[in-house]
Formats: structure tokens, sequence, C-alpha cells
């Protein structure tokens, strides 16, 4: 494979919801875009659409939770053009359960995608961006929930806070190599992101005392997912690629009317009035 002055990005993730349109929308702007993710059996949708449109878009197999797929398909890249300008950490999923129904093997397994996926791939792509001309741009997809916790999603949202202060440590590391670290926070947007969720194997029990709590919030969330108002995938992707194709990127992009509000509640309300704002929204009387 021969890509000459080429900018050439990975996307994790890149199955289904923003990972998959962030892939095709990189592609369609010019970037030779690798897709990656655990499960290649559901690489056909976005495959096909690529060779239909004559897209610069390949799959490879990624499991971030896997050091050796990740190397290896660093390594690949490399081999195969060089350079690696753009990383889009997106691959992640959410776990529902009360903390006291949380088993450790379940929080560590949620921290072990949704945080330190994001450490082994950056790691394994920040000596490629370091050495080539013009650094690299590494975008990390957080949520509006890594600044605004819920009940009911400690582990996730310990997770995104997490992703959030990595982000900003590492985005001062970087500035001397010319690598701009680039944060998204989507509120809701429609996804199959519910579908891939999992719920704690005590939190699905009927006589769990947090059982009304769980239904709520799940049934909240889904129905802010099916909500018309809420934005798609696509949406997400524009924001992206504004981000990584501007000179001066900001750190931070809340993406969506209802995560900025959230976001503005949070700055402009006291904290108990906003304590009790989320009480009133998600938790049974």
């Amino acid at each position: 494979m021969q890509v000459k002055e080429k900018r050439v990005a990975i996307v994790t993730g890149s199955s289904s919801g923003i990972g998959f349109q962030t892939a095709l929308t990189l592609a369609r702007n010019g970037y030779f875009t690798y897709a990656s993710m655990r499960n290649i059996e559901k690489s056909k949708i976005i495959t096909e659409i690529a060779k239909k449109e004559s897209l610069p878009l390949q799959v490879i197999q990624v499991d971030v939770n896997d050091s050796v797929t990740v190397k290896n398909a660093i390594d690949k890249i490399v081999k195969d053009v060089k350079r690696i300008d753009v990383l889009v950490n997106n691959a992640g999923y959410g776990l529902f359960g009360a903390l006291e129904e949380l088993s450790i093997e379940e929080i560590k397994a949620q921290f072990e995608t949704n945080f330190f996926g994001v450490v082994r791939i950056t790691q394994a792509v920040l000596p490629t961006m370091r050495d080539q001309k013009g650094g690299g741009t590494i975008v990390n997809v957080s949520s509006v929930g890594g600044l605004v916790s819920a009940p009911i999603l400690s582990a996730y949202n310990s997770t995104k806070f997490a992703l959030e202060g990595l982000s900003e440590s590492i985005s001062h590391e970087l500035i001397p190599f010319g690598i701009r670290v680039v944060i998204i926070e989507p509120g809701f947007i429609k996804t199959n992101i519910m579908n891939s969720s999992v719920v704690a194997k005590k939190a699905s029990r009927h006589k769990s005392p947090y059982y009304p709590y769980t239904q709520r919030i799940n049934g909240y969330f889904k129905s802010m997912m099916n909500n018309p108002e809420s934005l798609t995938p696509d949406e997400v992707a524009k924001v992206i690629l504004h981000a990584v194709t501007s000179e001066n990127p900001q750190l931070r992009y809340t993406v969506g009317n209802d995560a900025s509000a959230i976001v503005q509640a949070k700055r402009n309300m006291s904290e108990v009035d906003f304590i009790n704002s989320i009480k009133q929204q998600l938790l049974p009387e």
C-alpha cells in the first residue's frame, strides 16, 4: 500500500455509533482512515459503504483491552503508511448499578475498556506522532458524564472523570511535540449504547434495594436517547472533524444542547440546588 502525503486517522470502536460515523466522516474528508473494532464480523456495513463511495478506509482489528492486538495494529499502520495524524479514542460502554452492588471485577472491567483502553492505544501511538513532522491530534470521546455524575452510574462516571483528568494532563505534556489533545463531551446521542451497556448482576435482581433507581434511570436514559431533539452520531462526528482540522482546537467540545444546559446549570446553580435538580429528575419519590 502506497499512501503519500495523506493524513492518516485511526478510530476505535468503529463498528457502530459515534465511532462508525467518525470513521466515515474522516474518510470522506480525505483522511486515510483505519476503522478499528474488536469484532471484525461487525465490519460488513462500514466496509460496504466505503467500497460504494470509494473511500480511503480500511477496517483493522483492535481490542483496546489487549496489548497484543493494539501493538500489532499500530505496527501495521506505521509500516503501511508511515504516520498517524489522528487518533480518536471512542471505544467504551456503560455499566449500570449502585456502588454497593457492583463487584470489583465489574468495576475493573469498566475501567479496563473506558480508561486503560485509551491509555493503552495512546501510548502505542505517541512515539510515531511525536517523531513525525506535523505532530498529530488525539481525540478522547468522553461524555457530559465526565463533568456531571448521575446515580447508578458511579463506575461509568468515574471512568469518564478519569479520562477528563488524563486528557487535560497530557495536553500539557504533548504541546512541545506539536500534539494536540481534544476532549469530546456529548450529551444524549441516538446510538445503540444502551444495547451494549451492562447492568451489574446484583443490580438486575428485583429484590435489590436499588432496583427502582436502576429501572428509573435506565428508562430515563432510553427515553432521552429516543428524544427527537437528541443528536445523531454524525453530528458528533462533524464536531470531531472540526476539531482535528482546526489550527488551534479547543481542549473541550461539549456536544448537544442538553449537554450544554447541564454544564451551564452546574456552573450557575448552587451545589445544593443542582443536587436537588438531579434528584428530582432521576430518583423515584
